[in-house]
């Protein structure tokens, strides 16, 4: 299998098992990797997903160029028939999804940990979006996801460079959250998939999409849907749980309810 899948204490952890092809991303893992999206958002049991590479060389290097050359019919089928779908796109979830960034992330390997919402990484890894090095651009969502992230000149410097940088300047860019050595990367993931999975789950969807959505309203619209997610939560059993727990000094127990 090109792709490993776990589930252990509502946390779900995927690994990309392609080490001999740096994690590179063939048909095979694309079309398992869509098949993962679609259990993680259906099942309930999943609180939280851990998204890393197998090995210490590289979390992904995005598509596998031996393997994905163009396809026989036009672009126009694709996107007007069955559709053009990519790797990162199916992601969208309101699960928080943690990238442990075990190596080089280039190009769509990049894309696939900006599409996450908490990035952490060994300190050897390295990131860059170097397609205009080989004709073509980022198209897993570079262009966009990246100067959201960053900001626009210093988005633009890695878009127009194909630029790779270290670790450090990930974090002092803002790709990442936290740089840690690679021996301790899959515990700090783990370590933090857990704090949140222990939440009131229905309670971190409600964050993530707030936040997720709110990106693209003015702020007064964005601060009504806060206070009526604030509203819809208010009578949940979760909520009165984590009271009772309070009061208790004990440690609460969510349902999702």
């Amino acid at each position: 299998m090109a792709l490993e899948f776990s589930i252990r204490e509502h946390v779900a952890t995927v690994v990309l098992n392609r080490p001999e092809a740096m994690n590179a991303i063939d048909p095979e893992t694309q079309a398992e990797l869509l098949d993962c999206w679609s259990r993680v958002r259906s099942d309930d049991a999943i609180r939280v997903v851990i998204l890393t590479g197998a090995g210490e060389r590289a979390f992904c290097t995005g598509a596998d160029l031996k393997k994905t050359m163009p396809p026989p019919e036009n672009y126009a089928s694709l996107a007007f028939g069955r559709g053009d779908v990519d790797f990162a796109s199916k992601l969208e979830t309101d699960k928080p999804l943690i990238c442990a960034i075990n190596g080089y992330a280039l190009g769509g390997g990049l894309e696939l940990a900006l599409a996450c919402d908490i990035r952490i990484a060994a300190d050897h890894a390295r990131f860059g979006l170097p397609e205009v090095r080989v004709g073509t651009i980022p198209g897993d969502g570079g262009t966009q996801r990246l100067p959201r992230t960053v900001g626009m000149s210093d988005a633009m410097l890695l878009l127009l460079t194909g630029d790779h940088i270290d670790a450090a300047e990930a974090l002092r860019l803002g790709i990442v959250s936290r740089v840690v050595p690679f021996a301790e990367l899959r515990r700090e993931a783990e370590a933090i998939a857990g704090r949140i999975a222990a939440n009131a789950p229905l309670s971190v969807r409600a964050i993530k999409r707030l936040v997720t959505q709110g990106r693209g309203l003015p702020l007064d619209v964005a601060i009504a849907q806060e206070r009526l997610a604030w509203g819809v939560l208010r009578d949940t059993e979760d909520r009165i749980e984590g009271r009772r727990a309070f009061q208790e000094k004990r440690k609460p127990v969510y349902k999702g309810r």
